[in-house]
């Protein structure tokens, strides 16, 4: 065991000083190269790998396992050993079905301990409103409103300036509105490099969120990790599904509004009967003909089988925004897995949750609503949990504890709990 010995100082700059001691070079370890091949050779590359790194002495390997083996080894395992794995799994799942409901709560397990979960705010959010083509006052209200309601004590503004140098005033506005703490004129790549790491006057945050254009989504994959990041979220994407009795001019102008972010913003029809798509592309061009702020978007059309068959591809897109125009819309947003935000029936623009419906506008883009949802409260909090035993309890669990740690390898990880088990003085109440 190597040890040293630190002087209080200020904690924040005493918390550095133990993190730079604790920091270890293997953070910083470069994959691409195993990544460029997994990529080029595919199953090839993680057999060879595996081979060179992991089962040297294996004569054979088999990606994929199967439940045969599986059940084998169960059949094979020490009763204690999977006595143990019986109790974990049951307490990991009450616990776990406690944290799907909202607040605190106290769960009490058979061994008759405690674990608490609940949610706490994490110190400081970062929120990025975007500019250059335009001002976004209501990326302000997205991202610092929801903050807020999530309990965040330190709430910091980034937006790129224009240029004469300032930012743009009814963005200044919002942010006062929004009680916003603090606030500065720096954009792209290099202000979430400043959220996430720090510099002279501007104190890291803990999370950093908003959309922003490639280059800002590029620095939020390279400090994820670093710091939380609600999602990778510009540019902005539109798909509509409609049908025969859709208001065309209405999807014509929603298409359209969307192509107001820029050129790369990507936007899907999806119509669900023969002959629609043909006219709905003329709407298109008749609306982006009378309005020169719509852009050269690529827009892609595609005439489904059947409405099933829509959403099956909607859910495969995995598109920001989804708008069911079509009848029975209500219906088939049930089965919609994988969109940011759904926007059903004919009234409901997608333009509405961009600014006054209450939903949030910072939603995940380029597919990644698969693993993503909307900015939430929950993008600034983080799930906590408190663990209490009592001695009986410890004297419960200490046995299934020590089998469990013995067959991971790590028996003073068992010592640690039959020590307590064992100890005459931890007298049972």
């Amino acid at each position: 065991m190597i040890s040293r010995r630190f002087e209080w100082a200020e904690p924040e700059r005493l918390a550095g000083q133990i993190g730079d001691y604790l920091s270890h070079e293997a953070r910083s370890v470069d994959v691409r190269g195993i990544a460029a091949e997994v990529a080029e050779r595919g199953d090839a590359a993680l057999l060879d790998l595996t081979a060179k790194f992991d089962a040297p002495e294996a004569e054979s390997l088999n990606l994929r396992v199967g439940q045969d083996d599986a059940l084998a080894a169960l059949g094979n395992l020490a009763p204690q050993v999977r006595s143990a794995l019986e109790t974990a799994i049951a307490n990991v799942r009450a616990v776990a079905a406690a944290q799907l409901g909202p607040g605190e709560k106290a769960v009490t397990l058979p061994e008759g301990h405690t674990v608490t979960v609940g949610e706490v705010p994490v110190g400081a959010a970062g929120i990025y409103a975007p500019g250059g083509r335009a001002s976004y006052p209501s990326t302000v209200v997205m991202g610092c409103v929801t903050a807020r309601v999530a309990g965040v004590d330190r709430v910091v503004l980034v937006a790129p300036p224009g240029p004469d140098g300032s930012i743009d005033p009814t963005t200044l506005a919002a942010a006062a509105l929004c009680e916003v703490d603090e606030i500065y004129a720096v954009g792209g790549a290099q202000a979430i490099f400043a959220l996430a790491r720090g510099t002279e006057t501007i104190r890291p945050v803990d999370v950093i969120a908003g959309p922003g254009n490639a280059w800002v989504q590029a620095a939020k994959r390279e400090v994820f990790g670093e710091v939380a990041i609600d999602s990778l979220a510009g540019p902005s994407d539109l798909t509509v599904v409609v049908d025969s009795a859709t208001n065309l001019h209405w999807a014509a102008l929603d298409l359209c509004a969307q192509a107001e972010h820029g050129e790369e913003s990507p936007l899907v029809a999806i119509a669900t009967e023969p002959g629609v798509i043909e006219r709905l592309e003329a709407e298109v061009d008749a609306v982006a003909a009378d309005n020169p702020t719509v852009k050269d978007c690529h827009l892609a059309l595609v005439e489904a089988p059947s409405a099933a068959d829509a959403i099956e591809l909607v859910n495969l897109i995995a598109p920001e925004h989804l708008e069911l125009m079509s009848e029975g819309s209500a219906a088939l947003a049930g089965a919609v897995r994988t969109a940011g935000c759904v926007f059903t029936g004919e009234e409901t623009g997608t333009a509405f949750g961009d600014y006054v419906a209450g939903s949030n506008h910072v939603l995940p883009t380029d597919g990644t609503g698969r693993i993503f949802g909307p900015l939430s409260p929950a993008t600034f909090r983080r799930a906590t949990a408190r663990v209490s035993l009592d001695a009986e309890s410890a004297r419960k669990l200490a046995g299934p504890l020590d089998a469990l740690a013995r067959a991971e390898g790590l028996p003073v990880h068992g010592l640690s709990a039959t020590a307590r088990a064992n100890d005459p003085d931890q007298e049972t109440e």
